[in-house]
């Protein structure tokens, strides 16, 4: 219906919102955990190159192939002959670790909400324990962090039930408030900077077991924080059900990128020069204690202001993108048909409530701990489930490379397919990185394979469709 159509400039909002989220605030800490400030800044180059090819293969696949929307993952299902048991399967598993990393998206998000908010309200990191009962502790800050969390998520809720077109449109004002804050930021940053704050530029790194990490290992470390910061890129096409011209989700793909890319550079390598190496890996508010440093505690102030109208406007977008793909993926025939309903607005009102109860179990992981490890825990344990959907396009794009399909140019296959390839490899390679650590590659597994469970209710839905239309 019309009243749900999407412009360019509302679908811009939705990529560059749900990208520059929780990661735009936690990233300089996370980075400079990582790697030398040499390593983080090749890491910026490697991930940036390669989501590029990526938001490229997103961009010629919503024009290509417009009657498949709801996301990356949903290709999985053309890689096999069209009904079949491979196609089904691979459609509703790649959709179900999509759904759970976009949920741990969100849950990401908010918990950063909570980390500004204790700026105002320093209760929220408050240490005074409420219970100890054997090994567990509940301590006032963490439960409050929890509570205010939870009033969040399911406000933002209310607020999608509301309509695709309010929701996207409080979105957008936030998106523009934020990329005019973070200007302003980076200009005083830059004016600020300090280059003795940096440190040697070149200097190690050391794990957990002391050993010392080299400039490769610090970029693969690196590498995997910065790609976060880029989840989110494929949201127009995720929409583009929704979008008033396939065009747009193309242009808005692109031009959300560019307008990230600027951003998280900008700001995680001029955060380097406000504080000390070790103040930043110490700090749970990066950003806001960089600016404190600069302007004091004021300035302080108005950027965590900033960064909660950011990430009020990202957790909107944020719990949008996670309903509308199994959504999407319901109305395609490869995922629990339940989650196809509608309310009168428009709004899959079955997908939002059921991603927001996850969410809200997901946001258990505040309680006992700290809002940083809960941040760092979500990201890594999601990253194999985004990156998945991510190669499946890629590969996808290169079989419509290689037959021809929907090409009449051969010049233009030979370079489609060249950037296709390249995102391939790129998602490969992200994927080695970010799972190499055996816990983080067994719950990244965890996810996607937990939805096996819930296959059999999708089998026999539509072994009475087949049998009704018999």
């Amino acid at each position: 219906m019309t009243r749900h159509k999407l412009g360019f400039w509302i679908l811009t909002a939705l990529v560059v919102g749900n990208m520059v989220g929780s990661g735009i605030f936690m990233l300089p800490r996370s980075l400079s955990e990582a790697a030398s400030p040499a390593g983080v800044i090749l890491a910026w180059a490697a991930t940036g190159l390669g989501v590029l090819t990526l938001a490229l293969v997103f961009g010629s696949l919503a024009v290509r192939k417009p009657e498949l929307s709801g996301g990356p993952q949903i290709y999985a299902r053309e890689l096999f002959r069209e009904g079949s048991h491979g196609s089904i399967l691979a459609g509703f598993m790649s959709t179900w670790g999509y759904w759970v990393g976009n949920i741990a998206g969100f849950v990401a998000v908010i918990t950063t909400f909570a980390s500004y908010l204790s700026t105002f309200f320093p209760v929220l990191t408050s240490d005074k324990v409420w219970l100890d009962f054997g090994g567990f502790t509940l301590k006032a800050g963490n439960t409050l962090t929890f509570l205010v969390c939870s009033v969040l998520l399911w406000g933002t809720n209310a607020i999608c039930l509301k309509g695709m077109n309010s929701a996207g449109r409080l979105n957008f004002i936030a998106t523009a408030t934020k990329v005019i804050g973070f200007a302003l930021f980076i200009v005083i940053a830059l004016f600020a900077f300090q280059q003795s704050n940096i440190g040697p530029f070149l200097a190690p790194r050391t794990n957990e077991g002391g050993e010392t990490i080299g400039l490769l290992s610090q970029v693969n470390s690196a590498a995997i924080a910065t790609l976060w910061a880029f989840i989110g890129v494929e949201s127009a096409m995720v929409f583009a059900a929704r979008a008033r011209r396939k065009q747009d989700i193309r242009r808005a793909t692109i031009a959300g990128l560019l307008i990230s890319i600027v951003l998280y550079v900008g700001i995680s390598i001029l955060t380097m020069g406000l504080l000390t190496q070790d103040q930043l890996m110490a700090s749970q508010n990066p950003l806001v204690d960089g600016i404190s440093a600069v302007l004091g505690p004021i300035g302080g102030k108005l950027l965590a202001g900033l960064g909660l109208i950011s990430l009020l406007g990202s957790t909107i977008g944020w719990v949008l993108l996670s309903a509308e793909v199994p959504f999407q993926a319901a109305k395609l025939g490869v995922f629990l048909p339940s989650f196809s309903r509608e309310n009168s607005k428009g709004m899959p009102k079955v997908s939002l409530w059921i991603s927001n109860l996850l969410g809200q179990i997901l946001l258990l992981s505040t309680i006992s701990g700290s809002i940083s490890a809960a941040f760092d825990f979500i990201i890594h344990i999601a990253t194999l489930a985004y990156l998945v959907p991510y190669l499946i396009a890629s590969i996808y794009h290169l079989k419509l490379t290689w037959t021809g399909e929907t090409y009449l140019l051969r010049k233009e296959r030979v370079t489609e397919g060249m950037i296709a390839a390249l995102a391939a490899i790129y998602s490969l390679w992200v994927i080695v990185a970010g799972t190499a650590d055996l816990m983080t590659f067994v719950l990244g597994l965890a996810l996607i394979i937990s939805g096996i469970l819930f296959y059999p209710i999708l089998l026999k839905y539509r072994r009475k469709l087949t049998n009704k239309t018999m």
